[in-house]
């Protein structure tokens, strides 16, 4: 609702009443002057050309297409100080179009009218994203980060532990990597702004976090070499101890935890650092080489991360590049849907689409090689450290595993062929497992809501089926205990999957 208004507000040019306006007689029009308002002179009008109260209102309309891309983008918080210019800026529109004079005409006062209304949507969109539920879930995700990265890496590192301060624990990547999920997982409902915000949070959470990575990585890799075996050692060592110093401004930077020093000042350091390293000469001695080498690709990973401040510049270039900037460009780049990885899960998700399809219609078999061919390519998809592309990896993973259990399942009923010694229990577990094959049938072909009927059903009837198991004694036949808790995984495994066909996630 909101997208169409902006679109009506900013593709077509407020017209000032103009339908209302030309009502008039073909002897009684003037000449108009440009602009997006029609001209106004009546045959006894005191005004030879448009009249000053949309003249006024032209000006005001001209401010509101240049703050409204600026409003539609704006994705931080009420106590933010942009937010606090925004409204600063439409608050005074609004009382400038209050002070237009209609003068008790109809046709001014419509046109006053809507030009109040736009000023009054700007604001309340404005309001909206800001205090939006999820803005402020992502906020709070953002806080709880930033709380994790003052106390394990950045108070170190200002107590002067600048070396020692990377000694990082599994217990905080681990923590920040769940950070990343949740961020990943907050609802944005198509909202540019409220994007935007959740990819600037899971990007600079995402650059944290595999920094941290990293450094658990190469902190079992070789120490820095003695002075005495190369004359070039001592100054890489220096140079080590100072890009762990650099880790540390660069995780306080990334999460705003510094407000001293610039992506931009690290940068040069570094890229000064790398200049330094390149110039010494080790061509003599591997090791040394190979130790260099190390100290010049932990480098390069800091570097990589360092052209997030640039994101707000970018921002800003293409708010301010025309309607079809911020309408279009400004969308794409916040929307996973136009990553190269998601259109690759996407295209593994569509064809596996038509293999259920055939599967439901036909009962047909011999799809196994395919789909497990489509396993091994979700497992070679680039996920770029990204925990959206991870979670849409992971459930496509899920949709080909359900459609090759419902297959295992299905042939295994087929060829069942039970002897006539079979003990009851196992025979009762088969008859669940039958039921089972009919029911994932169903949730496969399921594409409803939580809320409907269907679902309800559905997940009483599996329901049953565990408590149908659950009341199967095995008699102490291991056989019949294998099989009963396969079964168990089973039904669990379907209701897992019901529920993530309905849990409305979103890239």
């Amino acid at each position: 609702m909101a997208a169409r208004w902006l679109c009506s507000l900013f593709r077509k040019p407020f017209d000032g009443g103009k339908r209302t306006m030309d009502h008039g007689s073909q002897q009684q029009q003037t000449q108009q002057m440009p602009g997006p308002f029609a001209g106004y002179a009546g045959p006894q009008g005191p005004y030879p050309g448009q009249h000053p109260a949309l003249l006024r209102l032209d000006e005001v309309q001209r401010e509101i297409a240049s703050l409204g891309p600026q409003v539609c983008s704006y994705s931080g918080l009420q106590n933010d100080r942009e937010y606090k210019r925004l409204e600063r800026e439409l608050t005074r529109l609004l009382l400038e179009v209050d002070k237009v004079e209609t003068e008790g005409r109809p046709e001014l006062q419509q046109a006053r009218k809507r030009a109040a209304g736009e000023v009054e949507g700007l604001l309340r969109y404005l309001e909206g994203n800001a205090t939006h539920p999820s803005r402020l879930a992502i906020e709070e995700l953002t806080q709880e980060a930033q709380n994790l990265l003052n106390e394990g890496v950045v108070e170190p590192f200002r107590q002067g532990q600048a070396q020692d301060a990377f000694e990082i624990s599994e217990e905080l990547v681990e923590a920040v990597q769940d950070v990343a999920m949740r961020l990943a997982q907050v609802k944005t409902g198509g909202s540019v702004p409220l994007r935007k915000a959740r990819y600037k949070a899971l990007t600079r959470v995402c650059a944290v976090q595999e920094i941290l990575e990293g450094r658990v990585r190469t902190h079992t890799l070789a120490l820095p070499l003695s002075d005495d075996t190369h004359e070039a050692v001592q100054r890489i060592n220096q140079v080590m101890a100072q890009v762990s110093g650099a880790r540390c401004q660069e995780v306080a930077l990334l999460m705003g935890l510094s407000g001293r020093d610039s992506c931009a000042h690290l940068a040069r350091i570094l890229t000064e650092l790398l200049v330094e390293l390149d110039a010494l000469d080790v061509s003599s001695n591997a090791a040394v080489r190979n130790y260099r080498k190390q100290v010049v690709e932990e480098i390069n990973g800091l570097l990589k991360h360092l052209d997030l401040e640039g994101e707000g510049e970018d921002t800003r270039r293409w708010m301010h590049g025309g309607r079809q900037g911020w309408m279009h460009g400004g969308r794409q780049g916040y929307d996973l849907a136009q990553n190269d990885s998601i259109r690759e899960i996407e295209v593994i998700r569509g064809r596996v689409s038509v293999l259920r399809e055939e599967v439901l219609r036909h009962g047909a078999a011999g799809h196994g090689t395919e789909l497990q061919g489509l396993l091994t390519h979700l497992d070679q998809v680039d996920t770029g450290r990204n925990p959206c592309i991870r979670e849409a990896r992971r459930r496509a993973v899920l949709e080909v595993q359900a459609l090759i259990t419902f297959l295992d399942l299905w042939e295994a009923l087929g060829r069942r062929n039970p002897g006539p010694d079979e003990a009851p229990s196992h025979a009762a577990v088969w008859r669940v497992l039958a039921s089972l094959c009919d029911l994932q049938a169903q949730v496969l072909g399921f594409d409803g809501k939580r809320a409907d009927k269907s679902y309800m059903v559905l997940e009483e009837l599996l329901t049953k089926q565990l408590l149908a198991l659950d009341a199967v004694d095995p008699q102490g036949d291991q056989g019949t205990k294998t099989a009963r808790k396969q079964a168990v995984k089973h039904a669990q495994n379907i209701l897992s999957y019901l529920d993530m066909k309905t849990d409305e996630w979103e890239y």
